[in-house]
């Protein structure tokens, strides 16, 4: 069985499966993709089974695709795979954009930079950057706190911030790093309902603004609604794609919104079902 995982700036998105991988759906979008998995597969411990199995999704330039599933399906094993932080076993993945960024529940912000501090250092790991004016990178940090509406608070250290605060400084150190597609592995789980709400608002302005591409795992069902093109959701262990949603409502949303709540109590149903399913 061959195995071929590409991050590859140069690559273009037309894949050809795997020997000796079942051929599946492939959840699909009509614009171009910014990351497309063909019949991926990941084992950890071959006595237990796969994690996922056979998983095919395209995800389309500048869309919004959220993932939902219950605890230990695999959603974040699926972002770890798409970051390149692990190869599947089986199964091809491809990221025309280049290597993707990464965010996750805890801002895990260095505490002794400030907010400005830990946004330049996003800009000096990347790519060509090292020898960069500090004059110049400095003013692109502060380029990105403003996108995220903190550049006022640029000289805070973390402990000085509020939780939504560090958040906002973990999507702006994100977004520095230059990658057109960023995975979010539930990055406003620990935040109260406010808060959230308000960086829902700002993460669909930024994307409006920027035409970010996002893979977006959660456990949020109006979460998912709210913010998502399209809501997919895996069966439970192996982790693989069982249903999706286009979301047919205009932004901007309110996740109070009947029709917000409408399509949610469907998901949830169907969510139902597959843990119903697995704990027989």
């Amino acid at each position: 069985m061959s195995l071929t995982t590409t991050i590859d700036p140069s690559a273009e998105p037309v894949l050809v499966p795997t020997s000796g991988a079942a051929p599946g759906s492939v959840a699909t979008s009509p614009a171009s993709p910014a990351v497309t998995l063909r019949g991926v597969t990941k084992t950890f411990d071959p006595a237990q089974g796969p994690v996922i199995e056979d998983l095919s999704l395209e995800v389309a330039k500048g869309e919004l695709v959220a993932v939902l599933g219950a605890s230990g399906c695999g959603k974040s094993t699926l972002l770890g795979l798409v970051a390149g932080l692990d190869r599947p076993t089986s199964g091809q993945i491809v990221t025309p954009g280049g290597r993707p960024a990464l965010m996750f529940q805890d801002a895990s912000l260095f505490p002794w930079l400030t907010a400005r501090g830990n946004v330049e250092l996003a800009l000096r790991l990347r790519r060509g950057e090292a020898r960069r004016n500090r004059n110049d990178r400095r003013a692109e940090a502060d380029r990105w706190l403003d996108l995220v509406r903190l550049g006022l608070h640029a000289d805070k250290r973390p402990h000085e911030m509020s939780g939504g605060m560090r958040q906002r400084v973990a999507l702006a150190r994100a977004l520095a790093q230059g990658a057109d597609l960023l995975l979010m592995d539930e990055p406003f789980a620990a935040l109260d309902a406010i808060t959230r709400d308000v960086l829902h608002e700002e993460l669909g302005r930024i994307r409006a603004e920027t035409g970010l591409t996002v893979l977006f795992v959660t456990h949020n069902v109006r979460e998912a609604v709210r913010l998502g093109d399209r809501v997919v959701l895996l069966a439970s262990r192996p982790g693989r794609i069982v249903r999706e949603w286009t979301v047919p409502i205009p932004h901007p949303r309110r996740i109070e919104s009947p029709a917000v709540g409408a399509l949610a109590v469907e998901i949830t149903e169907q969510l139902r079902q597959e843990i119903r399913r697995h704990a027989r």
